[in-house]
């Protein structure tokens, strides 16, 4: 048996070098982890392309749904540019129709910004209303994986769609769990899902001690950040 792929999603480079400390095997690079993650600045694509773990751009222009203007689908075309010219490993994006059904013709228009470069497909697919229809979908696009929690609102709730789904897979494109995968929760995914990829913040909270800051609305009081002790306890319980 194989050890089971970690990545680690992180929104700023305190969680980058966190997540690499920890053991991570790749990294999902964000903003805003707290409105489920968006397009992490230039500086910090730049940043991540000098290390040595393989790191992923979100391609997400603002939070909301994952129903792009044409305006917003050039400038994600953009962002895919910027981010295969730093050298990231690759991007991270989707995109819905207004019924919650996977948009092919936006997502080929994505996906052929710069061909060849390694996509995920993320949980936009946890909005479709048919399963077995967006993942064909997903295939066809080209996607290496698919993050997802099993149309649920976490993993917990989604296995048994996620087992469905995996079967329906058949080792055509890869399904990666995420969403609510921690150390309390990793060993019933694992007994429940046959998976090779698990996706986590593996993060703690944080209180922020600085009044100030609070006040001028410059942060909430408690924040999440990669822990980099949490990082390396996960991936020893992925290690076959």
């Amino acid at each position: 048996m194989t050890d089971i792929l970690l990545e680690v999603c992180v929104d700023d480079i305190a969680g980058l070098q966190a997540a690499i400390e920890g053991g991570a095997d790749r990294i999902e690079l964000c903003s805003a982890l707290d409105l489920g993650g968006m397009t992490p600045s230039a500086g910090l694509m730049t940043f991540a392309a000098r290390t040595p773990v393989p790191c992923y751009a979100m391609i997400r222009p603002r939070a909301g749904n994952f129903v792009y203007s044409p305006d917003e689908l050039t400038a994600m075309e953009d962002d895919i540019r910027f981010a295969a010219s730093c050298g990231l490993a690759g991007v991270v994006f989707g995109v819905n129709l207004a019924d919650g059904r996977l948009d092919t013709e936006a997502m080929k228009k994505l996906s052929e910004a710069v061909p060849g470069m390694p996509r995920t497909l993320h949980r936009a697919f946890d909005l479709v209303p048919d399963l077995e229809e967006a993942l064909e979908v997903a295939i066809a696009c080209g996607f290496e994986r698919i993050l997802t929690s099993g149309r649920a609102t976490s993993v917990p709730k989604g296995l048994s769609e996620l087992r469905k789904l995996v079967e329906i897979a058949d080792r055509r494109i890869r399904i990666m769990p995420g969403g609510g995968v921690n150390l309390g929760t990793v060993d019933a995914i694992l007994e429940t899902v046959e998976v090779t990829e698990l996706h986590s913040s593996c993060s703690t909270t944080v209180d922020i001690t600085d009044p100030a800051v609070v006040a001028f609305g410059f942060s909430a009081s408690t924040i999440k950040r990669t822990d980099a002790t949490v990082v390396h306890a996960l991936k020893q319980r992925l290690t076959r």
